[in-house]
């Protein structure tokens, strides 16, 4: 797959000949998508009826006349072009048709991502949920008012959900975020315990936990003695200008203790077991987000770097200039991001859990990183 096609799906998106059923609606971010496997891998794409894009019959097409991440579609009769890509909807796992001994349905407390990752937010609040705090581009608490997802998973909940994913749907990794509580652990000792929980459901399961810096760095000990193997700490941006407009409640956190936390994650974790988002499109410097990539691989940190998308619930509108970037600004920084953490041995493949190892909702796989 070429990086300037999957940069070109990343942002226009694909329509779909037959439904997706495994799909992302809202949420802690980074987007409302569906989810496929794309030339052989996931992938976490906008399911959007005027893209140039279309998946049918197995196969990736693209609209005769226009190039990767160019052009527009909407012509009444239109001629595809094979694009040598295979495609197909992520089937709908067995999981989601099972409950809980008392009531709750699993798709409530966890959720298939990508092809084989076992996804649940284990506290669905957050303390930085109110409107002037609010990140921007999140809608955490929307999931939990429309009924879908459960306020507080229970360990055992989460411990039986994996369980029956591994089994019926073949998962292969768990990410557990959670939203910020008030306490100085920032909600990471609850993660810890459902950790504890799954790994003793599912011996060998590799776990991703995602936590703001706590004000108590051990708590991050505890998240690995439970038996986590990796951990996502996201900044999104670290440029504090871009931080304050879009993620005011965050902003409040210092960089400086972003980076000691990392620091700290990398020591207990290892390198290139800690990762953190890196979002494209909030209005940061191209050149100064490469350089700050740059310098989380320095430190042993993946910086995951994703394109904005706005998503349903969210305050995005409310920002000057919120928009997705062209589609040649993502795979330029995409490349070079990728040939700074192929140069430093840093790949996503060598990550035992999370986003990264994942890859579904970035180009940094197709770049080689």
């Amino acid at each position: 797959m070429s990086l300037d096609t999957r940069v070109a799906v990343a942002i226009r998106g694909v329509r779909a000949a037959t439904e997706v059923p495994v799909s992302r609606r809202g949420g802690a971010g980074p987007s409302d998508d569906g989810h496929l496997r794309l030339g052989g891998r996931g992938a976490a794409l906008p399911i959007d009826p005027t893209s140039p894009y279309l998946v049918r019959d197995g196969r990736l097409l693209r609209s005769a006349g226009c190039g990767d991440g160019a052009g527009s579609a909407g012509a009444t009769e239109e001629l595809w072009v094979d694009t040598g890509l295979t495609a197909e909807a992520v089937s709908r796992p067995r999981f989601y048709d099972l409950t809980t001994a008392d009531g709750v349905r699993y798709d409530q407390l966890a959720r298939l991502h990508g092809t084989d990752v076992l996804a649940t937010t284990v506290v669905q609040t957050c303390i930085r949920y109110a409107e002037d705090q609010r990140c921007r581009f999140c809608s955490i608490e929307e999931s939990l008012r429309a009924g879908a997802t459960t306020a507080v998973k229970r360990p055992e909940q989460l411990a039986e959900v994996a369980e029956a994913a591994v089994r019926l749907d073949g998962v292969r990794q768990v990410v557990m975020t959670t939203g910020t509580s008030n306490g100085r652990d920032r909600g990471a000792r609850h993660v810890a315990r459902c950790v504890r929980a799954v790994k003793e459901a599912v011996p060998g399961l590799p776990v991703q936990v995602q936590v703001e810096p706590p004000e108590d760095l051990g708590a991050l000990a505890e998240l690995r003695d439970a038996g986590a193997d990796s951990l996502g700490i996201h900044v999104e941006s670290l440029d504090d200008d871009v931080r304050r407009r879009w993620m005011p409640g965050k902003a409040t956190v210092s960089l400086d203790r972003y980076r000691e936390a990392w620091a700290e994650g990398v020591r207990l974790f290892g390198r290139n077991q800690v990762s953190t988002y890196l979002i494209l499109g909030l209005g940061e410097d191209p050149d100064e987000l490469v350089a700050g990539a740059a310098e989380l691989a320095a430190m042993g940190v993946y910086p995951f770097v994703v394109p904005f998308r706005p998503i349903s619930g969210t305050l995005a509108e409310d920002v000057d200039g919120a928009r997705p970037p062209a589609p040649e600004v993502l795979a330029d920084v995409t490349a070079r991001v990728a040939a700074d953490l192929r140069a430093r041995g840093m790949l996503s493949t060598d990550q035992k859990a999370g986003c990264a190892a994942c890859g579904a909702c970035s180009a940094l796989q197709a770049a080689g990183a």
